[in-house]
């Protein structure tokens, strides 16, 4: 048995013997008072019933009080029992051996006691936080509010919604309000959910979130009539504890003492609330090791404790609320039981602000520094994030104190980090090759971390091996952590995060790779190619590589760490990712055994997910470099860019611009399931003040309207304005644009409508399956009729064409430039194609292919057809017979 198994076991040992001293102590009419006043002694509303104590002794009284209370709480109620029996002195002396042996929180004997006392402890152990460079802050003072936007449980329901386009739900600011709605459905009728998943990207402020709800938790200003206990169990840490520990002991050691009732205090699922900071570092390939488990006393490993909790197979009916980030959510999906999704968006504009006047405790610096980094539109825009936020603060703060100021753009999150790297390496004055030494064995040490299960906590002993305990790196990139033991305090340490741990572990492969400079990159190669499994997990470290790839990262290497990254290894990267358009699997003609069609086909559902993500995160890796050249050499040899049922983000879609900027002529850009319907902030409504303060303005201005009817409302911008002005650049290269199964609301229709009268690259657009208004469809036709338009091929697959055909007439007959249109499995009745062949005979009409493959044609409407193709011998119909 654990340490902390041990500890529990021992306190009911001792409660036991207390019990059996006190009651043998008794006479035997002494023992029949007590017995008479147990009878009638409820606790919580119940009572061991008469008919188990009337002819009990002194040893059956100790198994029944222990059976119906647990132990340390009968000890409190055989003390009290004996006081109302008028036994004072027995009373007074086990009341002393309680207090000795068991601890003061052992006079408390309801839940409800104990619930109160609870919140205390954990308003006491959260009130503060270690800032990551283990300066101790107020919560409440740190805390900046994040954006959180809702969503749901599956993509599918969100990207496939109805055909009508409803207001997207706006992104909320992250105060108590928000807090309360995560435990409510998403509408009246919905149930309210259990599991709730807080996802995001690395850095963005997820257990910060996390903690600051606990902690509104304790100060009663959430879930208030909802949950007596919450529980904080950092994954990472329950995945690397040593030994086996059951649910009943993680709870133990999150109370005041181990004296604790922790059986009725689990007794009640419905009434606990687990919170499950970082459930992407749970294995993404399940294994017969995480089988869940049901058994809240049970010892065995965390990983079965976690996916106990997160299946609801262990205290079904608690609450969870699950932290992750954004990539492994889908990886989640088959071990959560309906769960409820909102992202964290980090921080607005707004709150970028607060966030600096905070860090800064000189409000004249904080001004100054909020200014440079606001003039630096990409740095500023960077800053949503709350870890490049701290990294941006503390490296300007650092250089105002020398009277300098950052003397470089910083465009990706990669070289945020470096600039911190280099900032602290330019600090260290003298000591600066000792440093250089120390960091690049700390690099070594994350990357160890990472490929070793993603391992985030290391011991006294893995730092004094390199020779880093005490070390100035320790102080300034690892947070130190004391945890307390049975024995002894057990001290672990810890990145300052987890997203910092990836880029040292990224940074070590170049410096690995100088120093072997006869091998082609292997450890690089490695991170490549690694398996599904490690995957998902070095996603982050692989995206970092790319951007240290960068030949202004490479220069930055070779300046603070005096050595030379070999060229091969940017070229080695380069043709991994022109590699990536050749499909791996079996040998064509290859015959396949109902066996192995099974197993593959399982294997094939667990891997789909991290297959889907895939082509964003290989976007994202390109957009680290910021290298047109290198990008474009890239996607030569992936000719579509795939992306498929993802929910697209600002970044995501900032990425994707990027990329389509930089690729080379004929790339083709397919969205398939995608969401383009964007999450809009909340804003607070102004204050009554406020808006009788501004009531005779506004009674001008409705004047000013009323006499002046030219002021129009402003169009909304859509997620793909930014896309499509790349789209008519003349840099910019993209031919083929295929919206597959996507819902396009006006706003992407009228920004799409615009590109396409004058991008001067795009040959071919598909509408296959996606959702459109009767507005959205005429404002694209108007783009492709448009004089100017050089789209050539039109693929057209949508549920009724009916709607469509009025506007697909002024297409063709207008465009002087739309040569192919493919109906292809669409339904086209009588009164469909008689106009469609109408169009056809206009003379304006350049259309030299219609293909009507997989269309069930009436025999009137192939007569016409055949008249069209009499009227217009060069005009080819494919149809099929």
């Amino acid at each position: 048995m654990d340490a902390a198994g041990a500890s529990c076991s021992s306190v009911d040992a001792v409660a036991r013997e207390l019990l059996m001293a006190t009651l043998e102590e008794l006479s035997q009419e002494q023992l029949k008072r007590f017995r008479h006043k147990l009878r009638d002694a409820p606790l919580d509303g119940r009572s061991i019933p008469w008919g188990r104590l009337e002819r009990s002794d002194a040893v059956d009284l100790v198994d029944k009080l222990i059976e119906f209370y647990e132990p340390v709480p009968a000890v409190e109620m055989t003390r009290q029992v004996l006081k109302r029996s008028d036994i004072r002195d027995v009373a007074s002396r086990l009341k002393q051996q309680q207090l000795q042996k068991l601890g003061p929180t052992s006079v408390l004997l309801s839940v409800s006691a104990f619930k109160k006392k609870y919140r205390e402890h954990v308003l006491r152990q959260h009130a503060k936080v270690k800032e990551r460079n283990a300066r101790s802050v107020k919560i409440n003072k740190r805390f900046t509010k994040l954006l959180i936007a809702p969503g749901t449980g599956a993509v599918e329901d969100e990207l496939l919604g109805p055909l009508g386009e409803p207001e997207p739900e706006r992104a909320r600011r992250s105060d108590t309000h928000t807090f309360n709605r995560l435990f409510r459905g998403n509408d009246e009728e919905s149930s309210q959910p259990l599991t709730v998943v807080l996802q995001g990207p690395a850095g963005i402020g997820k257990t910060m979130a996390a903690k600051k709800i606990l902690y509104d938790w304790a100060a009663g200003k959430l879930y208030h009539s909802q949950v007596d206990f919450a529980f904080f169990l950092p994954c990472g840490e329950l995945l690397e504890r040593p030994g086996k520990s059951s649910l009943a002991d993680l709870v133990l050691d999150q109370c005041p003492d181990r004296a604790w009732p922790v059986k009725r205090i689990l007794a009640q699922p419905n009434r606990l609330l687990f919170i499950l900071d970082g459930a992407d570092e749970l294995p993404t390939l399940p294994s017969s090791e995480a089988t869940p488990c049901k058994d809240p006393l049970e010892a065995t490993s965390g990983l079965r404790v976690l996916s106990g909790l997160l299946s609801q197979e262990l205290l079904p009916g608690a609450r969870l609320l699950v932290t992750t980030r954004n990539a492994a959510t889908g990886r989640l999906q088959g071990r959560l039981c309906s769960p409820q999704c909102a992202e964290i968006r980090g921080f607005s504009d707004k709150d970028k602000k607060k966030y600096f006047f905070k860090f800064f405790r000189d409000e004249r610096k904080a001004e100054r520094a909020y200014r440079f980094v606001k003039e630096n539109e990409t740095l500023f825009a960077l800053c949503f994030v709350p870890f490049v936020c701290w990294i941006v603060c503390t490296v300007l703060q650092q250089q105002l104190e020398l009277g300098r100021d950052l003397s470089r753009t910083s465009k990706t999150t990669t070289s945020v980090y470096l600039l911190f790297i280099t900032s602290m390496l330019k600090s260290a004055g003298t000591n600066g090759p000792r440093v250089q030494g120390e960091l690049r064995t700390l690099c070594r040490l994350a990357r160890e971390g990472i490929l070793d299960h993603h391992k985030a906590q290391f011991s006294e002993e893995d730092l004094e091996k390199l020779k880093l305990r005490g070390s100035q790196v320790q102080t300034i990139f690892l947070n130190k952590k004391e945890i307390p033991g049975v024995l002894k305090t057990e001290v672990t340490y810890q990145f300052i995060d987890q997203s910092f741990q990836e880029f040292l572990a990224a940074l070590s492969y170049l410096l690995e790779a100088e120093r072997t400079p006869g091998t082609p990159a292997g450890g690089v190669q490695k991170l490549l190619n690694s398996d599904a499994e490690l995957r998902g997990h070095l996603a982050l470290t692989t995206r970092f590589l790319f951007g240290l790839l960068n030949t202004e990262g490479l220069r930055d290497i070779g300046n603070h760490f005096g050595c030379v990254v070999p060229d091969h290894v940017k070229k080695d990267t380069l043709q991994w990712v022109q590699g990536q358009s050749h499909p791996k699997g079996p040998p064509v003609g290859a015959k396949k055994t109902a066996e192995l069609e099974d197993i593959e086909e399982a294997e094939e559902e667990e891997e789909e997910e991290e297959d889907l993500n895939f082509g964003l995160e290989l976007l994202y890796c390109l957009y680290e470099t910021q290298e047109e050249d290198f990008v474009r050499q890239a996607l030569s040899s992936l000719p579509e860019i795939v992306l498929e049922r993802v929910r697209l983000t600002r970044m995501d879609l900032e990425v994707l611009n990027y990329c389509v900027q930089c690729c080379p002529d004929g790339q083709a850009l397919r969205l398939v399931s995608c969401g383009l319907v964007a999450a809009k902030e909340k804003k607070k409504k102004k204050s009554l003040v406020k808006r009788l303060k501004g009531s005779v303005t506004d009674i001008n201005l409705v004047l000013s309207l009323n006499s002046s009817q030219s002021t129009k409302k402003q169009p909304p911008v859509s997620l793909l304005r930014p896309l499509c002005e790349t789209m008519i650049t003349p840099k910019c290269h993209l031919s083929v644009l295929i919206l597959s199964h996507c819902k396009l609301p006006d706003a992407v229709c009228r920004d799409l409508s615009e590109a396409l009268k004058v991008a001067p690259a795009l040959k071919e657009l598909g509408l296959l399956q996606s959702r459109l208004t009767n507005t959205g469809l005429r404002l694209l036709c108007e783009g492709l009729a448009w004089p100017k338009c050089q789209v050539k091929t039109l693929r057209m697959q949508l549920p009724d064409l009916q709607e469509v055909i009025n506007y697909l007439v002024i297409v063709l007959q207008q465009s002087p430039v739309l040569t192919t249109l493919d109906l292809s499995g669409c339904q086209l009745p009588g009164v469909i194609v008689e106009p469609l062949c109408a169009a056809l005979k206009h003379p304006k009409c350049c259309l030299k292919t219609l293909s009507l493959t997989s269309v069930e044609l009436s025999e009137n409407s192939l007569r016409d057809l055949q008249a069209v193709k009499t009227s217009k011998p060069d005009l080819s119909i494919i149809y099929s017979k």
